[in-house]
C-alpha cells in the first residue's frame, strides 16, 4: 500500500548535488503534512565542521522536528515507521552508504541497498528519502573512492525505481524525474 500525498505519492526520492538545496526542498516536502516530523539523520558527527552543519540544520528545521540518529540500521528502523502515518524525512542515504562501507566489519552495502529497496515499495506513511548524486564529477583516484561512487549511483537507480516520485534539485531549482 502506498500512502497518497498532496499532489502526489511517497516513498519520494530527492536527489542532487552538494549544497543543491536537497535538504530544503526536501525538508518542504515533508512540512506538507501536520507535524510532528521525524528527521532521520544518517551523519555521524566526527568532527567540527560536521558538527556545524548538524547545527546549522537543525535550526532550520526547528521543534516541529524529532532527530532519530542512525548511521547504520536504516532498514529496520523504517520498517518500524509501519502504520503510524507520521511524516519521515531520511538524510541522507550516501551517508548511510558511506557508512556501511566504512564498518569494521565487513558487511555487503549491495544487499543493504537491495533491502532498502524492498522496503520501500511497502512504505505506507509519508516518506522522503535524501540522496547525493556523485557521479557527476571527476573520477575519483582510489579504488575506495570508485566503489563508493560506483555503489552510489547503483543505489540510487535502484532506490528511484522503488520510489513513486523522484525529483532532482539543482543550484535550488527541483526537476520532477517520476
Amino acid at each position: 500500500m502506498v500512502h497518497e500525498t498532496h499532489g502526489g505519492e511517497t516513498p519520494h526520492l530527492v536527489l542532487g548535488g552538494a549544497r543543491s538545496g536537497k535538504s530544503r526542498f526536501a525538508e518542504k516536502l515533508i512540512t506538507a503534512y501536520p507535524p510532528p516530523y521525524l528527521y532521520v539523520a544518517t551523519a555521524e558527527i566526527l568532527d567540527e565542521e560536521m558538527r556545524l552543519r548538524v547545527d546549522h540544520h537543525r535550526r532550520r528545521r526547528g521543534k516541529a522536528w524529532e532527530t532519530i540518529e542512525c548511521p547504520l540500521n536504516l532498514v529496520p528502523l523504517l520498517n518500524q515507521f509501519n502504520s503510524q502515518a507520521v511524516p519521515v524525512l531520511v538524510d541522507c542515504l550516501t551517508l548511510w552508504m558511506s557508512n556501511l562501507m566504512l564498518q569494521e566489519t565487513p558487511c555487503q552495502p549491495e544487499l543493504l541497498v537491495d533491502s532498502l529497496s524492498e522496503t520501500l515499495l511497502r512504505v505506507n506513511y509519508p516518506l522522503v528519502l535524501v540522496s547525493n548524486e556523485v557521479g557527476c564529477g571527476i573520477v575519483p583516484d582510489n579504488p575506495f573512492a570508485r566503489r563508493f561512487r560506483d555503489l552510489a549511483g547503483i543505489a540510487n537507480q535502484k532506490i528511484a525505481a522503488a520510489c513513486r516520485r523522484v525529483t532532482y534539485v539543482a543550484a535550488g531549482l527541483p526537476l520532477t524525474l517520476k
